[in-house]
């Protein structure tokens, strides 16, 4: 087997400087940045979350995206649910479960804000992968911290544990959800 060589991170939203926070303000539209309620838009090229609220930013966090092939989806949306202590579940087999614990791909959190229903058929670096019926992408912590501000996800939006743990607490279904590319 050939070793993988993943892309270098990009710089990390906590330990960045307030130019680097106001650098990702600035890429935010006026009409998301002046919104007065509460609301999520995450930038996928630059792999940052942040949460707005009243033209004021509450939260920034760095995050993982969706390799090419299985790219974060773009557009406007709402969170569907919320679940603390999520299993995962394999996609393709349903078989595979992890239980809540420190090797669950999912992390502590899991907040829902995509459903598509078209199916999946793509590769994801290892094998070719085709997915039929339903997928959701979420907001999820991860046990690998290493890949957070990379694209390596399988669509979902990965962020450290404590950092999806703040963000569950911050937001509730409905929330308006918009990711920009």
């Amino acid at each position: 087997m050939l070793p993988i060589s993943l892309p270098e991170p990009l710089p990390l939203l906590k330990s960045a400087s307030i130019d680097s926070v106001a650098a990702a303000m600035a890429s935010v539209p006026l009409e998301l940045r002046q919104r007065p309620e509460r609301h999520i838009v995450m930038l996928r090229e630059q792999r940052r979350l942040l949460l707005l609220e009243n033209g004021n930013l509450r939260l920034a966090f760095p995050v993982a995206v969706g390799m090419p092939g299985w790219d974060t989806p773009t557009g406007s949306f709402k969170v569907l649910e919320k679940i603390d202590r999520p299993v995962w579940v394999h996609p393709v087999t349903g078989e595979r479960v992890v239980q809540q614990g420190p090797d669950n791909p999912l992390g502590s959190h899991w907040i829902a804000f995509h459903r598509d229903c078209l199916g999946r058929d793509a590769h994801d670096g290892d094998s070719w992968i085709t997915i039929k019926g339903c997928t959701t992408t979420g907001f999820h912590g991860t046990p690998h911290r290493w890949t957070v501000g990379r694209a390596v996800s399988h669509g979902c939006v990965r962020l450290y544990n404590e950092d999806v743990s703040r963000l569950y607490r911050d937001v509730r279904p409905g929330t308006s959800v918009t990711v920009l590319p």
